[in-house]
């Protein structure tokens, strides 16, 4: 893969740096609380160019997962079915805690978690990213009418998976309290995928 240039690498930087600067603000003000005006003056940007890079308000937010939004569909042709290759990616996750499973308390994760899942107009663009996920999972299945209700029910696996871990882990259960069991539903869930979705559980 080719390394992004300094113009590109400069951009992504700014994306990053403006997002944190919000989500900081976020965090100890509350979304509704913070204008957009105070995120640009903070990041010492006019409001004209944070608009350039974040459309909504509700973008600084979801920038900080925006690279999870095609994951799925980049995961399953890594073989050897798709079912089996989601499955392994989720494991994977669990055991590195990656956030986005839900298995992780480190604070800041609890945070921008309790802002995601706390905020209405958050959960909407949550929603959004949700579906353009399921979307680009679906072209990767094949686009057909079954390509797209596999992908929408892999998607909701994924993500009831995760609230749970995360629902548990906000009640103050430690990451260890919860491994085992994160680990086991997954196993269920995906077993039940691979039953329910044999075309694409098998090679």
């Amino acid at each position: 893969m080719t390394e992004p240039g300094l113009r590109e690498r400069k951009r992504q930087r700014m994306y990053q740096d403006v997002s944190e600067t919000a989500i900081r603000l976020f965090l100890e003000r509350g979304f509704d609380a913070v204008s957009v005006a105070e995120v640009a003056a903070a990041a010492e940007i006019s409001k004209p160019t944070l608009f350039r890079y974040f459309p909504a308000k509700e973008d600084l937010v979801l920038h900080r997962i925006a690279d999870h939004e095609g994951e799925a569909a980049r995961v399953v042709a890594e073989g050897p079915t798709p079912i089996a290759a989601l499955r392994r990616h989720f494991l994977d996750g669990l055991e590195r805690c990656d956030p986005v499973t839900g298995l992780n308390d480190h604070p800041r994760v609890l945070a921008f978690h309790s802002l995601l899942y706390g905020t209405p107009s958050l959960v909407a663009r949550v929603h959004a990213y949700q579906q353009r996920s399921e979307a680009a999972l679906a072209d990767a299945l094949g686009g057909d009418l079954d390509a797209r209700l596999a992908a929408g029910q892999i998607v909701a696996v994924q993500r009831v998976l995760a609230l749970e871990n995360w629902r548990r882990i906000a009640a103050g259960e430690a990451v260890e309290a919860v491994r085992g069991d994160a680990v086991a539903a997954a196993e269920r869930a995906f077993g039940r995928l691979a039953a329910g979705l044999p075309d694409l559980a098998q090679p």
